[in-house]
C-alpha cells in the first residue's frame, strides 16, 4: 500500500519537475525538417550538378534535398525571399540590397569566371570591341545577365546598333556555334559542360577574351575579382588554352532564409567542404567554403562552424542522434538544476510531515496533563478522561512506515500511562470527598 504522505511529498516534487521541464520545452528549437528546397539554376549548369552531389551527400543523414531548376541567381533569391525555396546557389553582385535584410549566407563556396566568347578574325580584349555586335547576355534574371549588363553600361555599349539577345546556357552556345549570335557571355564553374564544349572549340572558331583591364573592373566592383586561367591547364596534348588568359569572376553563395533551421547550417556546410574543398582550376585546397566575399551577413551558425567546425556531437554522433542528443540538453539542464535541490528538500520534507502527524498530538495530551495537575472536581476529571479516549481514538486511525512505527508506539505509551495517572488521580480525588461527606 502507497503511503498517502509519501505520495503527496514527492507527487508534488514531480509535478513541480513537469511544470519546469514544460517551460524548458518552450526554448527548445523545434526538430530540423527532413526535406529541404535548393533552387539551382538550368540543368546544363553547374549549380545544378553541384546540387545532386549535395543531395547525395545529404541522404547519408536522412535529409532529401528536393532541386528546383531556375533561370539564375535573381530567381533563387528571389524564390528564398518568398519561401518558396530553403537554401539557393546566388552569384555574388547579382541581387537588389533589399534582400539583405531578410537573406543571410552560409559563405561562398567556389569561384565563378565570367567567360566571354566571341567569333572574330582579330583578337577582342576588352568590352568596347563587341561594340555593334550580336551579344547573348543570358536569360531575365540570371546572374549572367546582370553582370553582362554592369559590364557593357560601363562601356557605353547600348541595345543599337548593338544587339542584345536573352540567350543563356547551352541555348547560348549552340547560338554562337551556329553563327547566329558573335559573342555570349556565360558566368559558370570551368566545370560546367557548357564552358567545356567552347574551350575545346576556342582553338579554330571560338576565342576567348582575354581581359586586360581586369584590374579597372576589380577596383571598380568589391563583388570582382582578376584571375588567371593558365596556359593549357585544360589540355595539355592540345595545349588548351593556348596562352594564360585574365579573367574577371565573382563567388558562387550559399544563401538561405532567417528562418533556415541552425541544426542544418554544420549539415550543409560539411557537405560544402566535401563537394567544394578540393584544389580546382582557381581555387586553393581548402579555399571553400569561405565566410568571405558574400554580400549577405554571414549566419551565426555558419560563423561558429567557421571558427570552431561541426559541433562535438556532430562530430561523434549520426546527425539525428547529436540532434535528439543536443535537444534533450536544452531540457536536461534545468531539469537537473531543478531537481536537484528539490529532492534535496523533498526527503527532509517527509520526514517532518510524518513526524508533524504523530507530534501534533501531544500538544492535546500535554492539555490534559496539565489539567490533571489542577484541582478538579471528579465530573471534570472525567471529563479529562473522555478527552484523553477521544485522542487515544484519533492516534489509533494513524499509519506510518515501519521506519516511524517508534514514535508512534510511544505516543500511545505516553497515552496510556496518562490514562493510569488520570484514573488514578480521579480515584483519589473520589476518595477524598467521599472522607469528607463522611467526616460531616
Amino acid at each position: 500500500m502507497i503511503n498517502k504522505e509519501l505520495l503527496t511529498t514527492y507527487g508534488s516534487a514531480f509535478l513541480v519537475a513537469i511544470i519546469g521541464i514544460w517551460i524548458a520545452y518552450q526554448f527548445v528549437q523545434p526538430a530540423p525538417p527532413n526535406r529541404i528546397v535548393m533552387s539551382t539554376g538550368r540543368k546544363d549548369g553547374a549549380y545544378y550538378l553541384f546540387a545532386q552531389q549535395y543531395r547525395d551527400i545529404l541522404a547519408r543523414s536522412g535529409i532529401t534535398l528536393e532541386i528546383r531548376t531556375s533561370a539564375g541567381s535573381l530567381e533563387n533569391v528571389e524564390r528564398v525571399d518568398k519561401g518558396e525555396a530553403d537554401i539557393a546557389f546566388v552569384q555574388g553582385g547579382t541581387y537588389p540590397s533589399k534582400y539583405r535584410q531578410h537573406l543571410v549566407s552560409l559563405g561562398s563556396v567556389y569561384y565563378e569566371p565570367l567567360w566571354v566568347f566571341y567569333r572574330s578574325p582579330t583578337q577582342v580584349s576588352q568590352i568596347i570591341g563587341l561594340n555593334g555586335k550580336r551579344i547573348a547576355i543570358g536569360e531575365e534574371g540570371s546572374g549572367t545577365r546582370a553582370v553582362a549588363e554592369l559590364l557593357l553600361e560601363e562601356n557605353g555599349i547600348r541595345r543599337s546598333p548593338t544587339v542584345l539577345s536573352s540567350l543563356g546556357g547551352r541555348d547560348a552556345s549552340n547560338a554562337l556555334l551556329k553563327r547566329e549570335v558573335d559573342a555570349a557571355f556565360f558566368i559558370a564553374s570551368p566545370r560546367s559542360p557548357t564552358v567545356q564544349g567552347l574551350l575545346t572549340e576556342s582553338q579554330t572558331k571560338i576565342k576567348l577574351m582575354d581581359f586586360r583591364r581586369a584590374e579597372a573592373y576589380t577596383r571598380r566592383h568589391g563583388h570582382l575579382f582578376s584571375l588567371t586561367f593558365p596556359q593549357a591547364v585544360i589540355d595539355l596534348q592540345k595545349n588548351i588554352p593556348p596562352h594564360d588568359t585574365t579573367l574577371i569572376a565573382t563567388t558562387a553563395n550559399l544563401v538561405v532564409g532567417m528562418d533556415f533551421h541552425p541544426a542544418l547550417v554544420d549539415l550543409v556546410l560539411t557537405a560544402a567542404k566535401e563537394v567544394h574543398g578540393a584544389p580546382g582550376l582557381f581555387e586553393e585546397q581548402g579555399e571553400f567554403p569561405s565566410p568571405r566575399y558574400s554580400e549577405f551577413p554571414l549566419s551565426e551558425e555558419a560563423e561558429r562552424f567557421y571558427k570552431r567546425g561541426p559541433s562535438f556531437l556532430r562530430r561523434v554522433l549520426p546527425f539525428w542522434a547529436a540532434i535528439f542528443v543536443d535537444r534533450m540538453i536544452i531540457l536536461l539542464i534545468p531539469l537537473v538544476a531543478l531537481l536537484w535541490p528539490l529532492f534535496k528538500v523533498v526527503p527532509p520534507t517527509y520526514r517532518w510531515r510524518m513526524r508533524a502527524k504523530i507530534y501534533r498530538w501531544y500538544k492535546q495530551v500535554k492539555a490534559v496533563d496539565l489539567g490533571i495537575q489542577d484541582e478538579q472536581t471528579p465530573e471534570r476529571l472525567r471529563t479529562l478522561m473522555a478527552e484523553l479516549d477521544r485522542i487515544e481514538g484519533e492516534v489509533k486511525k494513524i499509519t506510518t512506515p515501519l521506519t516511524y512505527a517508534s514514535q508512534l508506539y510511544d505516543l500511545r505509551l505516553h497515552i496510556e500511562l496518562l490514562r493510569e495517572r488520570l484514573e488514578r488521580t480521579t480515584r483519589e480525588r473520589e476518595t477524598e470527598i467521599r472522607l469528607h461527606e463522611e467526616a460531616q
